[in-house]
């Protein structure tokens, strides 16, 4: 696997900071944020002085239950080609559920949640991984995520979930030493066994990042300096295998460039520490071995091992997966409507956890639509969150963030009351403006049917 370095998460609050730090060998930017026709032009500086970029995916949702969807592979192989990345990133796990498979609505989690580890699951996913590997152009790495709650009846532990994915596969792994530490604290799982299980010579490359603990529950905040604990983690893997790339995350709460810079330090000398020379020797054989192939030209065995039917065998594919996916995503809509939509909790769930992490879920989905549509908590000032955090209780996110913050608008202009003229007036124009065609119609008629909703609204 090719040797990344030290890298850092490249977000635009922080981007003309990272351009200027010493010793910053890659980054990795949010795939969903990248426009392939119009890259950032720090990215492109970047890129041209040859630092590396992956683009590092949030939204294809490899662990759920359908298939993933060819617009967002499509997507996210633009965004690989346009920046000419090595690589591309996703996640294990699910972010939304329901819809044709469970013949109940769409339901959007807003959030990366955890994937049972049962056999029915990593059959499912094994599958949806094939099926991006074909569809992208360089080689795909999945990532263990940061869990709050607990599937009953797993089958797995992690390390053993994550070794039979990529023996089935050829997936590379990005191992989030951050979220092994989350896990420990609030699923009680050990870190260093989960790394004893690993098949460690698949890591691509490693992620660390901060968080904070409140009442006996780790939240993996990425908006906190690396505690000790995470940077533990870091030196108990580096005895095991010298990583290929190590990255610090910060996504927001962002400190002095000197600070981020210490962490990098710090990050670094935890590598070199930690690493035994078994495993920089290892690394080396891995590293003679070469990187899976991408696209319909991957070496095949690893299917043939799991005996499992290539992707592109059309029916015989979707019918060895088709009663998994079936009872994987009656399973996940059951969760996920419980958490976004005030169901019942599923039976064997620790009904405790489900709520914090249906609180933290809505206040994420506060926070979100306030980056994406900053003038409503402008408009609406400090009454914004908590309007907002009682919209969500009745009105789960069905679409992306841009139309929940249209919904929520709407919801207040027609729905929620809003008796402050000023403000409706305000929250009006501004829905208005944004909620129908991009640019709007200059025609006469479009025209006069604005001015009427303007009207009627302000009634």
């Amino acid at each position: 696997m090719r040797n990344l370095g030290t890298g850092i998460g490249w977000r635009p609050e922080i981007a003309e900071a990272v351009e200027r730090m010493p010793g910053i060998d890659w980054v990795e930017a949010v795939a969903e944020n990248i426009c392939p026709g119009h890259l950032p032009e720090s990215l492109v500086r970047l890129r041209e002085r040859g630092v590396t970029v992956v683009p590092h995916g949030v939204s294809l949702g490899l662990g759920g239950a359908d298939r993933p969807a060819e617009g967002k592979l499509a997507d996210l192989a633009a965004r690989a080609e346009a920046l000419g990345s090595p690589l591309v990133t996703e996640h294990i796990a699910f972010v939304r559920a329901g819809g044709a498979l469970t013949a109940s609505p769409l339901l959007e989690a807003g959030h990366l949640l955890p994937v049972p580890r049962t056999r029915d699951a990593l059959d499912v996913l094994c599958e949806n991984v094939r099926i991006a590997q074909d569809a992208l152009p360089v080689p795909l790495a999945v990532e263990n995520i940061a869990a709050l709650i607990c599937w009953p009846g797993e089958e797995m532990t992690e390390g053993q979930f994550l070794y039979d994915l990529v023996d089935r596969t050829g997936v590379r792994l990005l191992i989030d030493v951050a979220n092994l530490h989350t896990n420990h604290v609030n699923r009680g799982e050990d870190p260093a066994r989960a790394l004893d299980e690993l098949p460690v010579e698949a890591i691509a490359y490693v992620h660390v990042a901060g968080g904070f603990e409140r009442d006996g529950v780790w939240h993996d905040s990425h908006a906190h300096a690396v505690p000790p604990a995470v940077l533990d983690v870091l030196a108990e893997l580096a005895s095991r295998v010298r990583p290929p790339g190590v990255l610090l995350e910060r996504d927001e709460n962002f400190p002095e460039p000197a600070e981020l810079e210490r962490e990098l330090i710090a990050i670094r000398e935890t590598v070199e520490k930690g690493v035994a020379p078994q495993a920089g020797s290892a690394q080396a054989a891995s590293a003679q071995a070469g990187p899976p192939q991408a696209g319909p030209a991957r070496d095949a065995a690893a299917r043939v091992a799991a005996d499992a039917p290539p992707t592109g065998s059309g029916s015989a594919a979707a019918a060895s997966t088709g009663p998994a996916r079936q009872r994987l995503a009656l399973a996940q809509a059951a969760l996920l409507s419980a958490l976004v939509a005030g169901t019942p909790v599923p039976e064997g769930f620790d009904r405790a956890r489900l709520a914090v992490q249906a609180r933290a879920l809505a206040g994420k989905r506060a926070d979100v639509v306030a980056k994406v549509a900053p003038e409503l908590p402008e408009i609406l000032a400090q009454t914004y969150r908590k309007a907002f955090l009682a919209y969500a209780q009745g009105h789960p996110m069905t679409a992306g963030y841009r139309r929940d913050a249209l919904d929520f608008a709407e919801h207040l202009l027609f729905e929620g009351g809003l008796r402050d003229t000023a403000e409706r007036r305000a929250l009006s124009d501004w829905w208005l403006e944004r909620s129908g065609p991009a640019p709007l119609s200059r025609r006469p008629a479009a025209r006069l049917a604005r001015a009427t909703r303007r009207v009627l609204l302000r009634r």
